[in-house]
């Protein structure tokens, strides 16, 4: 009885107000805008939308379009050293090969040089959590409480720097492109810095501080599938050494798709090539470490260059016509509909 009674009010007592304060906004009493939905209203709004869409995919289709690029598929061609990187024990014997083409017409601008992988899945999940981000910013951390497993430490208990599985598959073939040019043969000189994001370079990736970077990762061991250890990835540039080097950085920025390309290299408008890359004859010539025989993937090269919109991929542009053609097409069945449902109307009033 004391126990019902105690949740009782006292005598006198006010039970609280459980109603919302008499204020304009829980009230719903602020000023608002109702759209009157008249025939004219929906219909100008459905062909001014695709007329829209349609203007701007069409820009971005000629954009695309008017890109200059060409792919070299260098999967065959290098046959040899492919059924030599098949056999795990060969990792330290070198292999290159060439690849020659011909460019008709000049690739006139910027040129920008990258490299291609088809049937390579980046998207599973247990890949694509295979890092340490910590490790990544120059932490010393326990990578063993960390998702790189099993790429974290080897046997003798020594840790991958860097550890996951992202960094242990990263490309690593080595392309050099030469310009042939009466019986004389030009290197073409390439960019390999400046390519990733700014973000990445100065935000998300840190080399461990040290006097040096051999110090810095000392106690650590190259992935398994590395010909070197992480310091020595650009044995010319310091700036560009470890953690923070390009190429590294722009592989550990995985694919949604198991067809995709990385940026590698630009050209640098030097010299012959201030103006781009001249018509001619051209030779790669590539240094082959990255297998691709065992989940039957192509490797190859491509020249291409840019504009406003990007690359050479119309997707975008293709979006926007089926959407502005869907709009357009809306318009006109509304305006049937509706001039239809109008003339029956005047039909039955007479």
């Amino acid at each position: 009885m004391e126990n019902k009674t105690s949740f009782l009010l006292q005598e006198g007592e006010v039970r609280p107000s459980r109603c919302p304060d008499n204020s304009a906004f829980k009230q719903q009493k602020l000023p608002a805008w109702k759209p009157q939905l008249t025939v004219a209203a929906v219909l100008s709004s459905f062909f001014l939308t695709g007329m829209f869409c349609l203007s701007v995919g069409v820009c971005l289709i000629l954009s695309a379009n008017s890109v200059r690029e060409i792919q070299i598929d260098y999967s065959d061609k290098c046959s040899d050293c492919s059924k030599l990187r098949e056999n795990s024990s060969n990792w330290n014997k070198e292999c290159h090969c060439s690849v020659n083409f011909t460019l008709k017409e000049d690739i006139l601008g910027d040129v920008f040089m990258y490299y291609g992988l088809q049937n390579f899945y980046q998207n599973h999940r247990r890949y694509m959590i295979s890092r340490s981000d910590a490790q990544l910013l120059g932490r010393n951390v326990n990578i063993q409480k960390s998702y790189c497993t099993p790429f974290t430490t080897y046997r003798n208990g020594t840790p991958m720097a860097p550890c996951g599985a992202i960094a242990n598959s990263m490309f690593n073939d080595t392309i050099d492109l030469f310009y042939n040019l009466n019986s004389s043969v030009i290197q073409v000189p390439l960019l390999k810095t400046g390519n990733s994001w700014w973000t990445d370079k100065n935000v998300k990736f840190h080399n461990p501080k040290s006097y040096n970077l051999s110090s810095a990762f000392a106690g650590t061991a190259r992935p398994p599938y590395w010909q070197k250890p992480v310091y020595l990835l650009d044995e010319e540039d310091e700036r560009n050494n470890g953690y923070v080097n390009d190429d590294f950085i722009i592989w550990m920025r995985v694919s949604a798709f198991a067809t995709f390309r990385n940026l590698y290299r630009r050209v640098r408008r030097i010299r012959q090539f201030a103006d781009g890359l001249p018509a001619g004859n051209y030779s790669f010539h590539i240094s082959y470490n990255f297998p691709v025989t065992k989940f039957k993937g192509r490797k190859h090269v491509i020249l291409s260059t840019v504009v406003w919109s990007g690359g050479s991929n119309p997707f975008l542009g293709i979006a926007y016509v089926v959407s502005g053609t869907a709009a357009t097409l809306t318009g006109f069945v509304i305006t049937a509909v509706h001039l239809k449902l109008r003339k029956k109307k005047t039909y039955f009033q007479k």
